[in-house]
């Protein structure tokens, strides 16, 4: 794992300076205090931090091939190299390392740009091929590594985190549509960022670039629900199993300490369980702990760890873990509101004493239908069909039919407003809120922009024929890629810690894309299917338990341990946030948390972030 980033000048005639490099390097040193390298070829230049994983000594990028036409900058980690390699050996390439980098090199010369469709792992690299004068950059099928660029015509940035580009570009404007993404869902769903002009490449695609031309942004793979009804329970079942103690047993493979992640849920259960089957010797667990005991999975988690005799390690979080909350504003670079970065900060730093790499249970709930709001939202939509509505369309009307039982459910809010719409469910504030909140001159200038517009466009173009696959699709490429898969890249790196995913490895994801929705929510059981795959291997309590999530107890920590917190910060007048929102306003908020009168943990977390992050900036920032 590693950190990469690289200036093309559209001309000769404006050499890159190493200097320049140098700067957005050690910007990202955290995320490879290994080594460093760089490359220089008049208008186009290469920078590198390495965390060495594979090939240790002989790693060194940026690396080459043969002939020093072709090199590359590749952060990430390919997992089906070493047959490759050997393919590649076997038709004549030379290679002067073992390692995955060098393959995708060679991977280059004989297939180009199709390259990509080849590998198999996570990854963001960048390419400059000198004979074509072209730059191919890629990102992995699901976004778990980054990559970030800001394009002028007469330059083009890259890195693999935005410190990278703002370390050596004047400082640009908030976009302010995104800062509502932002206070709609908490995160920011968009290829866009908080900075105007710097972008993201989206998961799954390409971006090629001439010198002095516009990058063109390609499509190589896509999520595709296809289920097949041929295919019986238990068929899907021993298929699960095995393909996913295949993907394990790739990310097994390490030249440094190699452990995991356990909460007390199902999908780092089982893939702790695998690791044991599959290695040699003991599995190194890190657990991070809540004296809260609605929080707390400790408990659960020693049940997988005593089962498979691991050397287990836990840790407890406290309310004065708040104090790293410079540090993680700063390494997210924009606002960021799951304050289950905090516990995935610190079990990163906890495995981090121990190991180099580290396996996470990351994508279950999304490939197998495991989030409350995939039952809640599928008894929405049956209802909805039974009464003759449509998709996406109001359901004030429909609420006056809904039985009492189903009112008492959570679900008939959204039923209850004409202008509430499934997409609306996933956001923490809703539209007439934030009209309530934003400052009147900030609300205009959103000129009817509406933060669900983001998702709504993402449902409506889906092609999945049934509604669970739909509402999975969307949160594949939302919450899963801008959320959960960045709060892990970033706490990881952060700590120069390297995180695997093995249940998103994409041939696993493919063939849960062909289960039917039946197998994964049956009579309200979330992943179905995945548990009974998995019964071999978890005890009852674990597989069948109701699903905790990865929390912190942040509604009694902001009534007693950081009350003072908020009002020395987030309300007072003087705060960055009165620039956008009205102070009365997030006072009460504040008010009516405390008095117990609403449950507002998630909004007030939302200001706190975005207070921090907007008092962090060089400079006053300005809107557009």
């Amino acid at each position: 794992m590693c950190g990469i980033c690289g200036i093309i000048n559209a001309s000769a005639n404006h050499p890159v300076h190493q200097r320049e490099l140098e700067t957005m390097a050690k910007a990202i040193v955290h995320r490879g205090p290994d080594d460093e390298g760089f490359y220089l070829q008049s208008n186009v230049g290469f920078g590198f931090r390495r965390l060495s994983i594979i090939d240790v000594h002989n790693g060194h990028q940026p690396m080459s091939n043969e002939d020093g036409t072709i090199w590359i900058i590749f952060n990430g980690e390919i997992y089906n190299f070493q047959e490759l390699r050997r393919d590649l050996i076997q038709r004549g390439h030379i290679f002067k390392t073992n390692t995955d980098t060098e393959t995708i090199v060679h991977l280059y010369e004989d297939l180009g740009f199709d390259c990509v469709s080849k590998l198999r792992g996570m990854f963001a690299f960048a390419i400059w091929d000198q004979k074509k004068q072209t730059l191919f950059c890629a990102r992995d099928r699901f976004g778990i590594k980054p990559f970030f660029y800001h394009s002028t015509g007469d330059r083009f940035i890259f890195g693999s985190e935005i410190k990278n580009i703002l370390s050596i570009i004047p400082s640009p404007t908030i976009d302010l549509e995104v800062l509502d993404y932002y206070v709609t869902y908490g995160y920011t769903p968009t290829t866009k960022s908080m900075y105007t002009g710097i972008l993201k490449v989206p998961p799954g695609h390409t971006l090629t670039l001439k010198p002095g031309k516009a990058p063109i942004i390609s499509k190589y793979w896509d999520i595709q629900f296809e289920p097949d009804y041929s295919i019986s329970e238990q068929e899907w079942i021993e298929r699960i199993d095995h393909k996913l103690r295949e993907s394990v047993k790739l990310r097994l493979i390490s030249d440094v300490p190699l452990g995991a992640f356990l909460s007390g849920g199902i999908d780092s259960g089982s893939v702790v369980a695998l690791m044991a089957q599959l290695m040699n010797q003991p599995v190194k667990t890190f657990s991070i702990g809540f004296a809260e005991e609605e929080f707390n999975e400790l408990p659960q988690a020693k049940i997988v760890a005593d089962r498979y005799q691991t050397q287990h390690h836990e840790q407890i979080v406290e309310p004065q873990s708040i104090d790293i909350l410079p540090m993680l504003v700063s390494s997210y670079d924009e606002p960021f509101a799951d304050s289950s970065a905090i516990p995935t900060y610190y079990v990163s730093k906890f495995a981090r004493q121990h190991v180099t790499v580290a396996l996470s249970g990351d994508g279950g709930d999304e490939l197998f239908g495991g989030y409350d709001h995939h039952k809640k939202l599928s008894r929405v939509h049956n209802f909805h069909k039974m009464t003759g509505g449509l998709f996406i369309t109001p359901m004030h009307l429909i609420h006056q039919l809904i039985p009492l039982s189903v009112k008492g459910s959570g679900i008939s809010y959204y039923m209850s407003r004409p202008r509430e719409t499934f997409a609306a469910y996933f956001g923490k504030w809703q539209e007439t809120e934030r009209e309530s909140a934003y400052l009147p001159q900030i609300f205009q200038q959103l000129n009817g922009n509406k933060g669900e517009a983001v998702k709504t466009a993402i449902l409506r173009a889906s092609n999945a024929k049934d509604f669970l696959s739909r509402i999975q699709e969307l949160d594949m490429r939302t919450w899963m890629v801008d959320d959960i898969l960045t709060k892990v890249d970033r706490a990881s790196m952060i700590n120069s810690l390297e995180v695997r995913v093995p249940i998103l490895d994409h041939e696993f994801a493919e063939l849960t894309f062909q289960i039917p929705p039946e197998y994964k929510l049956r009579n309200n059981i979330g992943k179905y299917i995945f548990k009974k795959a998995m019964q071999p291997h978890l005890p009852n309590e674990i597989l069948w338990q109701k699903k905790k999530g990865f929390g912190v107890p942040l509604k009694k920590w902001f009534k007693d341990d950081l009350k003072e917190y908020l009002a020395d910060n987030i309300a007072s007048n003087n705060s960055p946030l009165a620039a956008y929102f009205k102070p009365e306003f997030v006072r009460k908020l504040i008010k009516d948390h405390d008095t117990g009168m609403r449950d507002l943990n998630h909004k007030i977390w939302t200001l706190v972030f975005l207070n921090e992050w907007l008092v962090q900036q060089k400079e006053p920032v300005k809107t557009v």
